[in-house]
C-alpha cells in the first residue's frame, strides 16, 4: 500500500495556491452571478493550510480553517462563509470525483470539516478549497483499504508531544519523505504553557490559554509550523488529545491545581479547549463538543490487516493517586465503564490480523525506584493497577495486540506482561512509546543515560530506551511489523538530519517485540 514517492507526487507539497492558480482559474466552480455577489474576504484566508483525517474505505474528512489573521482570533467577519471544496484522482484536478459547498461558521472559528463519501478504497486523492477568489494549497490523502482486503501493507507513523517553545517540528520533514499512509497522533498537539522569554520559539499571548479565542490563537500558532503543515497536507491524520491540549495532568473535570481553578472555571476551560481542538483537527461531526465533553474514542479499520482503537485516557479517568498502595484501589478507572467495554468488544470481535490501540499514556510498567521496591509513574496506567492488569489479561486472548503511545518524551519500547509483579509472567503484546516531536528539546544524552540506564534491570520488559527527538514508523504486513525509530540530530534549527536509531520486529502470533 506504500508506493515509491515520485517527484510528481512530492511537487504539490511546496506548491500552494500560486503554482496551481493558473489551472484553477480555468475551473470556476461557482456561477458568475454567485461569484459577483460574494463580499470579498481579507487576503490569506488559507493561512493555516489544509488537512485530512480518519480515513474510511469510501471516505475521508477534509479540513481547513479560514484565518487571514490567525494569531489574533482569525480575522474573519462575523458571518457564515460558503467554501467550495473539490477532490480529484490527480493533483491537477483533471479527474474530479466529488465537489460541493461547505459552510464556514463563525461559531466554529470558520473551520471547515467535509466528510466526503463515495470514494474508492485504498486510493490516493488530491483536494483543495476555494472562497472569495482565493485558492487553498492542495492536499493529498488516502482512503483505507476495502474492509475485506486481507493482504497488502500499511505504513503508519506515530507522533506526539510537539512543544512550540522547545524546538522546531523538524521530524515531520523526514516523516514526509517516508510517505506514510496514515499518521497516528496520540496527544499534546499544543502546550498550554505561558510564553517564555528564553524559549527558542516563544508562545503567542501573555499567559496560559483559558478562553476560546486564546486556545484558537495557540492552535493557529502551531499550525503555522511549515513542516507540520506540509505533513498534514500529505497524509491523513488520526488524532486524539492528552493533557496539554487543556491543562497539565488533568483528569475528567479535575484540573492539576484545583486550589487555583474552581470547578466552574475549569469546566469553562474544558469547553473552550475542546472546541478549539475540534476546530483545528480533521475529525468528523461526531466529535463536535457538547460543552465540557467531546467524543473522541473511536475505531478505524484498515481492511483485515489492522484495526485501530483510539482511546481517550483523560475524560473518563479517576483522579491520579500519589502512592503505591492507592494505585491498587480496584475502584480506579482510566477508561470509564462504557469505553472499557467498547474497547474489549472491539478487541475480541476483531477480524484483523493486527489489533492496534492508540493510548495517550504508557501501559507498560515504569519502576522508577532502583533496587528493591517500586515507584510508579502514577499519571500513566501504573496509577491504575487493577484496570491495567485486567486489560493485560484480556490481551492474552486477543490476536496480535500492539499499543501505540506518547506522553513520555522518550522512546520506550516494551513487552506487555500479563502480570508485572511476576518476572516470569507471560508476554501478551508489545508497546511502542513514541518519542516527542520537539518536547524536551535537544536533550543531553549522557545525562539521560546516567539517569535511566540504572533503572533497566528493574524494568526487564523494556527493550529500547532513548531520548532523541523524532517519531516511530511501522510497516504492517500479515507476517509481522517492521518498526523503525526515526530521530533527528536537532530541533533547535529549522532543518535537521534524520536517521534510523533502531529497527525492531513484531512477529505475527508471537507476542512481544524484538530489536533487530
Amino acid at each position: 500500500m506504500t508506493p515509491a514517492v515520485s517527484p510528481d507526487r512530492r511537487r504539490f507539497l511546496t506548491a500552494g495556491a500560486a503554482v496551481l492558480g493558473a489551472a484553477a482559474s480555468a475551473q470556476l466552480w461557482l456561477p458568475a452571478a454567485a461569484r459577483a455577489a460574494e463580499t470579498p474576504l481579507p487576503d490569506g484566508v488559507f493561512s493555516l493550510g489544509v488537512a485530512s483525517g480518519d480515513p474510511l474505505p469510501d471516505g475521508i474528512v477534509l479540513w481547513t480553517r479560514l484565518a487571514p489573521d490567525p494569531l489574533n482570533g482569525g480575522g474573519m467577519p462575523a458571518r457564515t462563509v460558503s467554501v467550495e471544496w473539490q477532490i480529484a484522482e490527480d493533483e491537477r484536478f483533471r479527474k474530479g470525483v466529488r465537489r460541493g459547498l461547505a459552510q464556514a461558521r463563525p461559531e466554529y472559528g470558520h473551520s471547515v470539516h467535509v466528510d466526503v463519501r463515495g470514494l474508492r478504497p485504498g486510493r490516493t486523492y488530491w483536494y483543495r478549497f476555494r472562497t472569495s477568489g482565493q485558492l487553498s494549497p492542495v492536499g493529498r490523502t488516502r482512503t483505507a483499504p476495502s474492509r475485506l482486503s486481507s493482504g497488502g501493507q500499511l505504513r503508519v507513523a506515530l507522533a506526539s508531544c510537539q512543544n512550540w517553545q522547545h524546538g522546531y517540528f523538524t521530524p515531520y520533514a523526514d516523516m514526509l519523505a517516508q510517505d506514510p499512509d496514515v499518521v497516528v497522533f496520540v496527544g499534546d498537539y499544543i502546550y498550554e504553557s505561558t510564553p517564555s522569554a528564553t524559549a527558542l520559539r516563544k508562545h503567542e499571548g501573555t499567559g496560559e490559554p483559558y478562553s476560546l479565542t486564546q486556545y484558537r490563537n495557540r492552535y493557529a500558532q502551531y499550525r503555522t509550523d511549515p513542516d507540520l503543515a506540509a505533513m498534514h497536507a500529505n497524509a491523513p491524520f488520526v488524532v486524539s488529545f492528552d493533557d496539554h491540549e487543556i491543562d497539565n495532568d488533568f483528569a475528567g473535570e479535575i484540573p492539576q491545581d484545583p486550589d487555583k481553578q474552581t470547578h466552574d472555571s475549569f469546566v469553562a476551560r474544558l469547553t473552550a479547549g475542546y472546541q478549539a481542538f475540534y476546530e483545528h483537527m480533521p475529525v468528523r461531526a461526531s466529535a463536535i463538543p457538547s460543552g465540557p465533553h467531546i467524543k473522541m474514542y473511536r475505531r478505524l479499520e484498515f481492511g483485515r490487516l489492522a484495526r485501530l482503537n483510539v482511546l481517550d485516557t483523560r475524560q473518563y479517568r479517576s483522579d491520579q493517586v500519589t502512592s503505591q498502595e492507592a494505585a491498587k484501589n480496584p475502584s480506579l478507572t482510566m477508561l470509564g465503564a462504557e469505553q472499557k467495554q467498547w474497547l474489549l468488544d472491539g478487541l475480541h470481535g476483531s477480524p484483523a490480523r493486527w489489533n492496534l490501540v492508540a493510548s495517550q499514556i504508557m501501559v507498560a510498567e515504569t519502576d522508577l525506584l532502583i533496587g528493591e521496591g517500586k515507584q510508579w509513574f502514577y499519571d500513566a496506567w501504573d496509577g491504575y493497577q487493577v484496570e491495567r492488569n485486567a486489560l493485560m489479561a484480556e490481551f492474552a486472548e486477543v490476536r496480535n495486540p500492539v499499543v501505540l503511545t506518547g506522553d513520555r518524551h522518550l522512546t520506550m519500547i516494551s513487552d506487555l506482561k500479563k502480570d508485572y509483579a511476576d518476572p516470569g509472567s507471560d508476554v501478551v503484546g508489545a508497546e511502542f512509546v513514541g518519542t516527542s516531536i520537539s518536547s524536551n528539546g535537544d536533550q543531553d544524552q549522557a545525562a539521560f543515560r546516567k539517569e535511566w540506564d540504572p533503572r533497566m534491570p528493574d524494568n526487564p520488559h523494556w527493550k529500547l530506551l532513548d531520548a532523541h527527538r523524532g517519531y516511530h514508523l511501522f510497516d504492517l504486513r500479515r507476517d509481522g511489523i517492521d518498526a523503525r525509530v526515526r530521530v533527528v540530530d536537532t530541533v533547535r534549527q529549522p532543518t535537521a538530519a534524520a536517521s534510523t536509531l533502531a529497527k525492531l520486529w513484531v512477529e505475527s502470533g508471537k507476542p512481544g517485540v524484538h530489536v533487530v
